[in-house]
């Protein structure tokens, strides 16, 4: 039981010794484990900056703003806040146009759905069978009505069979 305990605890000390190893400043760090900007409503405030490798006018507008933010002029200001964040909340709250196209690609998917039904309904499967005319439905219904289908609640129930109609 104890030499279980301790051989746990080497291990733990092991482990995150060789971590501590791995993410020292020799060791390369992969691009893909590093954190990515992106806006998002619910994350206001992104791990990283937008932009990531400050050009030299950027630098000086830093330096510049560790002074006194009444020196600054509003096109200023608004590049430093630019240089943090890509979008303002205003904007990524803002409506688009996109649901115009879904929209377009749904009406042209359902258009070209039916055009392939007509074309194969007359071009592939050809004439209808003569059991979908109309005389051959009235035979039918007559003879429902004859042999009194279902006649509690169903097609019998509402043919009036004295007055030889349908009830009203």
């Amino acid at each position: 039981m104890l030499s279980s305990r301790v051989l746990s605890l080497v291990g733990r000390r092991a482990l995150s010794t060789s971590v501590a190893l791995r993410g020292h400043a020799s060791v390369a760090v992969p691009e893909y484990t590093l954190p990515k900007y992106h806006d998002n409503r619910s994350v206001p405030l992104p791990e990283v900056s937008y932009v990531a490798d400050l050009t030299s006018d950027l630098k000086a507008l830093k330096e510049k703003e560790k002074g006194a933010w009444a020196s600054l002029s509003a096109q200023e200001k608004l590049q430093l806040y630019h240089i943090k964040f890509n979008q303002t909340y205003a904007d990524m709250n803002k409506g688009s146009n996109e649901w115009k196209t879904a929209l377009g690609g749904i009406f042209i998917f359902i258009g070209f759905t039916a055009f392939i039904i007509v074309w194969q309904r007359k071009y592939v499967f050809g004439e209808l069978p003569h059991t979908l005319s109309e005389d051959w439905k009235a035979m039918e219904y007559k003879r429902m009505l004859d042999m009194r289908i279902n006649p509690i609640e169903g097609f019998s129930s509402k043919w009036d069979y004295e007055k030889n109609e349908w009830k009203k």
